[in-house]
């Protein structure tokens, strides 16, 4: 049924679902992808992640190579797995590579996604006096430590004339987050879609401020450097981003059917999971992994660092391969703009 949940409930599938941020879980490793030959490239997803927007716009048929899915519910996990060299390639956010790669892990940015930044957003209750982010001033701020809304939360601050010391940033994972949002117990919420959506969708709150111009609007496949370095493994990565590709321009010509089969894949409600899709997933454009992505990743690793939350230095252009770029355009490259069919 596609009805509105009652204010609770609203959230509860999202338990289920890859921040592609902060949290330390775990991964449930388990279905595999029958196809031809000897390799089976090991992916990294996310609940209603690559396998299903993959399966769903055909593009697992006449594989050359075996895929074993391991579903982690968060970016940095992920990583730590590449880095075990459990994972040979999965996907992530902006800003777990940054900490990644400050933590020196054995890790390779392969590949990106430019897309709007309107889903990473400042939400504040319906009822709250606040109307615009100059007013955060000495308020709480409840955010995932380390997650791609942490750097928006700080972006925006900035933009704002804020310094992050200017509030009480409250560092909580999503559930616990909500359960402060929704009880009155922090003054706001950064967080990202689908939450964003939800949030909005069951009338619990409003947008304070998004991320669209504030934050890069990327997202990336990051590859183990041990998988890139054999031939046959190398080629099954090409051949698998080159069908994620294809896979966003068809979320972008399909959001309905995608939305619904997005929704259950996750439990989200149908019209949660079209609105996250239109304001987020449909956005996203393939782009080259370049010297501007190098750039701008490079400014959030300097402002982790000098919030002395990322130990050391990182040189960010250490930790990417641009051997996968072909002729896709610049990372510079404008998002999509849905339209209303």
């Amino acid at each position: 049924m596609r009805r509105r949940l009652a204010p609770a409930a609203l959230l509860l599938p999202l338990a289920l679902i890859l921040s592609a941020c902060g949290g330390n879980s775990a991964a449930d490793t388990g279905s595999g992808t029958d196809g031809k030959g000897s390799v089976t490239l090991n992916v990294g997803d996310q609940k209603g992640g690559s396998e299903a927007v993959l399966r769903a716009a055909g593009e697992l048929d006449n594989l050359t190579y075996k895929i074993k899915w391991s579903t982690f519910t968060s970016g940095p996990p992920l990583l730590e797995a590449v880095n075990a060299k459990a994972v040979d390639v999965g996907g992530v956010g902006n800003t777990p590579p940054v900490f990644a790669a400050g933590a020196n892990s054995k890790i390779s940015v392969v590949a990106a996604w430019h897309g709007t930044s309107k889903g990473e957003a400042i939400l504040v209750p319906k009822g709250s006096s606040l109307k615009k982010p100059e007013e955060l001033k000495g308020k709480s701020i409840a955010v995932a430590q380390g997650s791609s809304a942490h750097y928006q939360l700080i972006a925006s601050l900035k933009e704002a004339g804020l310094e992050l010391s200017d509030v009480q940033a409250k560092y909580l994972q999503p559930a616990d987050a909500l359960a402060a949002f929704t009880s009155g117990k922090v003054d706001a919420w950064a967080v990202w879609d689908p939450y964003t959506s939800q949030v909005l969708q069951g009338g619990q709150g409003r947008i304070l401020a998004d991320g669209d111009g504030a934050v890069n609007g990327l997202n990336f496949q990051v590859a183990a450097p041990t998988a890139l370095a054999d031939k046959e493994k190398a080629a099954a990565v090409k051949d698998y981003l080159d069908r994620l590709r294809r896979a966003q321009d068809w979320v972008y010509d399909h959001p309905q059917e995608w939305a619904e089969v997005w929704a259950k894949d996750t439990g989200l409600p149908y019209e949660v999971a079209l609105a996250s899709v239109k304001r987020t997933h449909a956005s996203r454009v393939p782009v080259a992994v370049d010297q501007p992505l190098i750039d701008s990743e490079q400014q959030i690793a300097d402002t982790f660092t000098s919030l002395k939350l990322i130990p050391n230095k990182v040189d960010f252009a250490d930790f990417v391969d641009t051997r996968f770029n072909g002729d896709l355009p610049p990372s510079t490259t404008a998002p999509r703009v849905y339209k209303e069919s």
